[in-house]
């Protein structure tokens, strides 16, 4: 009889569509962290459509790393992606980390115990106190600002970073809420927030250091429209009873 699988105690999901260049440096870093951690942990990425040698390069660092975990989606979608690493995951915590890493790799020990305890969802925010953008274009802010005001006035009030794309859950509230996730695309983040809101889940802004990629993937005009259509839907959702 196979004996059964330890539970780390934090799996890292990282979503890669089309990262074949940042990917490398991105895993390097991560690994380096893990090793100087007390802890358990795997790390999960997730190739979902890519065009490119994403996912020849993360089996090729998959050979020499045996805590990483490659997973693939024929469908492009970062909602798709994070949705299955999330479920595929082990760890008692779960965390969702951009590609990029605008976000320093060591900041994720402040979204886990014992450094923060008692909370269901820990949300990396660019705009709580505490919190620091670098190099980030005027223009870029404001268009960012603009999203998170629809958001907040549609759906999730009082949350004022709700699209930063480093969040970590609980293993069972990850489990409860992504398996109700419907949107397959950029707009997941706050279709799981709000559920997590309907099931009363502790949910807290980390403020961050985050360093602006100019080879962000992030469109404002063409992504605030996506939202807006996407909020709707997830309010239509919830009146259908979709989400219990």
């Amino acid at each position: 009889m196979a004996e059964p699988l330890s539970v780390p105690f934090l799996s890292i999901i990282i979503p890669a569509h089309n990262e074949e260049n940042r990917l490398p440096g991105t895993l390097e870093q991560v690994f380096s962290f893990l090793k100087s951690q007390p802890y358990s942990a795997e790390v999960l990425v997730v190739e979902n459509g890519s065009q490119d040698r994403t996912l020849q390069v993360a089996q090729a660092f998959a050979e020499g790393h045996p805590q990483l975990r490659l997973l693939q989606n024929k469908e492009s979608g970062k909602g798709l992606a994070v949705k299955h690493g999330m479920l595929e995951a082990r760890g008692e915590y779960r965390f969702m980390c951009d590609a990029d890493l605008s976000m320093p790799i060591a900041e994720i020990n402040h979204f886990l115990p014992p450094n923060l305890d008692r909370f269901d969802v820990a949300i990396a925010s660019r705009e709580a106190p505490g919190a620091i953008r670098y190099n980030e274009p005027l223009y870029r802010h404001l268009g960012g600002r603009a999203i998170n005001l629809v958001i907040r006035l549609l759906a999730l009030p009082g949350l004022q970073d709700s699209q930063c794309g480093f969040k970590c859950f609980r293993a069972p509230v990850a489990e409860d809420l992504f398996r109700c996730q419907m949107l397959p695309g950029w707009s997941f983040d706050v279709e799981i927030l709000y559920i997590a809101r309907r099931r009363n889940l502790r949910t807290v802004e980390i403020p961050i250091p985050w360093y602006y990629s100019r080879e962000s993937k992030v469109h404002a005009i063409r992504d605030a429209l996506r939202m807006v259509r996407d909020i709707f839907t997830i309010l239509q959702n919830a009146r259908r009873g979709v989400y219990g």
